[in-house]
């Protein structure tokens, strides 16, 4: 039986081609995938036309998306705990032949996905079958932007500041308030996004491109000192989910003492000012992926989904999604793109 699914054609072009429709073994799990949302990291290999595999800037063709949302279709013998019409997420990690989207065999942006040895709890996760499809598929971001608050150790005293008012950052914003802390700012440059900031429950917004942000961070958090003595804003943890220099230069000009920076955003190159975090003791903290979280999510993101759902400002049907793909590819042209399939 044949099905479509969606390729990395050349730099910047996805081409939709008829393939046969993968069969499950007796371990696995058949899904037909009903949304599956569009990542940084999909861009950025549609950019280099494919996964980089050499310092000589060569690559290689690979199937696209790690989002994915659907519904159980055929389920193998041996699988328990999934039924056919069960609503699911995927975890892109959990596949043996490679992560799912990103360098694996398989990828999310297909009418049908083969769940590789599935088990619930470890490759899916099964949902209400009132969930939407299109919110269900921000399962993994979302588990990257709560990775990301896990690692910043926030507490309800805390003031944090959030750059970047993108599906991660956002994401973020809504997991710290969720876990009560007091005071959440997100910045940004775009005024639509901050919109949707204040929408999903930010405390504050500013934005940077025309606001003094030392100013209007401490108005917002008050003022402290760095180790030296020198007038700070009070943040306490300051969130990168944007991936500018400019972000780092803005935290070292306004850490206080023992404020902490978590870096989930990949940064280009670009110099770091290390006198200056010394003077604040300043705390880089590295976040990638979700070690845990790609489930512990789930409940919640059901729970919040009116809330989480504000984060998607496209949704494009598969048979346009070469137009999904420009989208997420053109700068400021869209929040978050999710791709539905019928």
């Amino acid at each position: 039986m044949a099905t479509m699914k969606s390729v990395l054609a050349a730099r910047n072009k996805v081409d939709v081609v008829d393939v046969e429709r993968p069969v499950p073994g007796p371990k696995d799990a058949l899904v037909r995938v009903r949304a599956c949302g569009i990542c940084g990291t999909d861009t950025f290999f549609l950019h280099l036309g494919g996964m980089p595999t050499g310092a000589d800037g060569s690559t290689r063709a690979i199937p696209l998306g790690h989002e994915p949302a659907g519904e159980v279709v055929e389920v193998g013998a041996e699988v328990t705990g999934l039924a056919v019409g069960n609503r699911v997420v995927v975890n892109p990690q959990a596949a043996p032949t490679g992560i799912i989207g990103c360098g694996g065999e398989l990828g999310g942006m297909d009418e049908y996905l083969l769940v590789e040895n599935a088990e619930v709890g470890t490759s899916v996760a099964v949902l209400p079958d009132d969930m939407p499809f299109d919110v269900a598929a921000l399962n993994e971001p979302m588990a990257v932007a709560r990775h990301a608050v896990n690692r910043s150790g926030a507490r309800p005293t805390d003031k944090v500041v959030v750059f970047g008012a993108g599906p991660i950052g956002l994401g973020a914003a809504i997991w710290l308030k969720l876990r009560g802390v007091e005071h959440v700012t997100v910045v940004d440059i775009i005024p639509e996004r901050l919109e949707t900031a204040l929408s999903v429950g930010a405390d504050a917004v500013v934005d940077s491109a025309v606001e003094d942000l030392t100013a209007r961070l401490k108005e917002l958090h008050g003022e402290a000192a760095n180790a030296l003595g020198q007038p700070r804003a009070g943040t306490d943890i300051y969130l990168d989910a944007a991936g500018a220099p400019a972000v780092f230069d803005s935290v070292i000009a306004n850490a206080k003492w023992h404020a902490r920076l978590v870096m989930v955003a990949v940064q280009k190159k670009g110099e770091v000012d290390l006198g200056g975090m010394l003077r604040s003791e300043l705390t880089l903290i590295a976040s990638q992926g979700y070690p845990t979280e790609i489930f512990e999510v789930t409940a919640e993101l059901v729970e919040h989904r009116e809330r989480f759902g504000k984060l998607i400002s496209h949704r494009v049907p598969f048979a346009e999604v070469g137009r999904a793909f420009e989208l997420a590819l053109t700068p400021g042209a869209a929040e978050k793109v999710v791709v539905t399939f019928p």
